[in-house]
């Protein structure tokens, strides 16, 4: 016929045809590394891969961690991607350290790579209070412990006239002793040279009665037992003061068993109720953190604390000779009501006498 021929319809367009929209590319990783990823708040697709392959590792995460990941180059030829507001960059420490500090992150200028945020600048703005702000100070509140203490310190300075007498004692013949004690001894049975001062100011106090007691009211009672307090310092700062009950009494391998389980309980909270029985002298040793000697303050209503500080090898004359000897400085801290120096250099003589003879211990 004459009609024209209707040709085939046009083609769709194919589908290769269409623009594809990429997905962000994020190099390998394994499931471990993910994982830690997730767990600092490190996003992958931030961070460059130097394992095998490209792949990140654990030590790219942790570096981007620290620092701030640098931002992953754009691929060669790929258009460029639409300019987007720009975001805060902070490292996860930085940002959990800000807010322990109560720092607003995004009122700083961050000094690390391309104006992250380091824990130096949250610090920096901590020192640093706000130019548009009078310097304001802040009053902490001491924590109860530290509050009693300041409560009984502060009433002991002001209602005890001290005084304060110092004796240089040679413990040679003590450490000789107790190193020939221990070499025959079982471990658990050893006795620390911190036990051979507490049983001697013990003795010594109830040789000298006038510091064994209390001072109440306007008179002062001496005590029927030497009940000593053990001055012992937590970890977690503060000081208590539990007792050993009848001191004098306890054979000296006794008294060091009292000692260390003393100890333990006061650091872990578990005191018992003999652990709290009144105190009738206290005895401190700092001499495991090095000092030379210590001027106690006395602990009311008690009325002498003695204090001693490190064993030192020094020179030392014994008669004509001079040899290097190991030496402690005991204090005597006394209460002038109660007693006078005459009364504190008898006790001191007394427990250096003990000293000189430590199998009588």
């Amino acid at each position: 016929t004459g009609g024209s021929r209707r040709g085939p319809p046009p083609a769709k367009p194919s589908a290769r045809g269409r623009p594809r929209r990429e997905p962000p590319v994020v190099p390998p990783a394994s499931p471990p590394v993910r994982k830690l990823a997730a767990q600092l708040g490190v996003d992958l697709t931030t961070v460059h891969g130097t394992g095998h392959g490209g792949a990140i590792t654990r030590t790219d995460i942790e570096t981007a961690a620290r620092q701030g990941a640098e931002p992953h180059p754009r691929a060669i030829g790929s258009a460029p991607a639409s300019p987007a507001p720009a975001r805060q960059r902070i490292s996860p420490y930085a940002r959990r350290l800000a807010t322990e500090l109560g720092v607003d992150p995004t009122r700083l200028t961050g000094s690390g790579t391309d104006s992250s945020i380091r824990a130096w600048d949250v610090h920096a703005a901590r020192q640093t209070p706000p130019p548009t702000q009078a310097p304001t100070t802040t009053e902490r509140r001491p924590e109860s412990m530290r509050q009693a203490i300041a409560a009984l310190m502060s009433r002991s300075k002001r209602e005890i006239p001290h005084y304060y007498l110092t004796s240089t004692i040679d413990i040679a013949a003590a450490t000789e002793w107790l190193h020939d004690l221990n070499r025959h001894s079982a471990v658990a049975d050893r006795i620390v040279p911190a036990a051979l001062l507490l049983k001697a100011s013990a003795l010594a106090a109830r040789d000298v009665p006038d510091l064994n007691g209390h001072w109440i009211g306007d008179h002062f009672t001496p005590a029927d037992s030497v009940h000593l307090g053990v001055a012992v310092s937590l970890h977690g700062g503060g000081v208590l003061t539990p007792t050993i009950p009848d001191a004098a009494q306890l054979p000296l391998i006794e008294l060091m068993h009292s000692l260390r389980e003393l100890v333990t309980r006061a650091r872990t909270s578990r005191l018992r109720s003999s652990d709290t029985t009144p105190a009738t002298i206290t005895v401190t040793n700092l001499g495991d953190l090095g000092v030379d000697s210590v001027q106690g303050v006395i602990y009311p209503p008690q009325v002498a604390l003695v204090g001693f500080g490190a064993v030192m090898r020094r020179p030392w004359a014994v008669g004509d000779l001079i040899g290097i000897r190991p030496l402690v400085t005991a204090t005597l801290s006394g209460d002038h009501r109660a007693s006078d120096g005459a009364t504190g250099a008898r006790f001191l003589t007394s427990v250096n006498a003990f000293l000189q003879r430590p199998e009588e211990l």
